[in-house]
């Protein structure tokens, strides 16, 4: 059964977060205090573009096999260091297709909307960090193993140990792209 393995949040636009005991996710906004919470877009470089975007980059959720297999690499990544509200622990999120809801805890709900698309400040954590969060399938094109970005559809608290359902969008499955 998929978990919840770990939560974090930041008040400012630092690239890692602060972990928590629980997160309060709030319905069409994010994750309570913080600084990607909104309706429309956060992320400095889509405000830059368009600040009238909508924010479908509320929830930032990583799979803890990642911190195994960059481990492997000679990299200690832990979680929150690189920057997402929710650790899942036994669930392939790449894997998931957009429009997917996330039942996390008893009452939260998120909807997949993306890809996060890993950015060259992984360097600064560890040299070489962006590009081993980054493979290449067999025709070359790029995997982004940095995690999934949501927008939360039904608000509620969720803690570590959370149990994760998921539940299959209607119709034609659309693969995650970046967002």
């Amino acid at each position: 059964m998929p978990i919840i393995l770990a939560l974090h949040r930041s008040p400012v636009h630092d690239f890692s977060k602060q972990s928590e005991t629980e997160l309060r996710l709030i319905a069409g906004l994010g994750v309570e205090g913080d600084a990607h919470a909104g309706e429309t877009v956060k992320h400095r470089s889509r405000v830059a573009r368009d600040p009238s975007q909508p924010n479908l980059r509320q929830v930032h959720l990583i799979h803890s096999e990642l911190f195994d297999e960059l481990r492997g690499q000679g990299f200690d990544i832990t979680p929150g260091l690189l920057g997402e509200n929710v650790t899942t622990q036994g669930l392939d999120l790449l894997a998931l297709p957009r429009g997917a809801l996330l039942h996390l805890g008893d009452e939260a709900v998120v909807e997949v909307t993306g890809l996060r698309n890993p950015c060259t400040q992984l360097d600064g954590i560890a040299p070489g960090l962006m590009r081993a969060v980054l493979g290449r399938d067999a025709n070359g094109n790029p995997i982004r193993k940095c995690g999934i970005m949501g927008v939360v559809r039904a608000g509620g608290t969720i803690r570590a140990g959370d149990t994760i359902r998921v539940e299959m969008p209607e119709g034609a499955r659309e693969p995650l792209g970046v967002v």
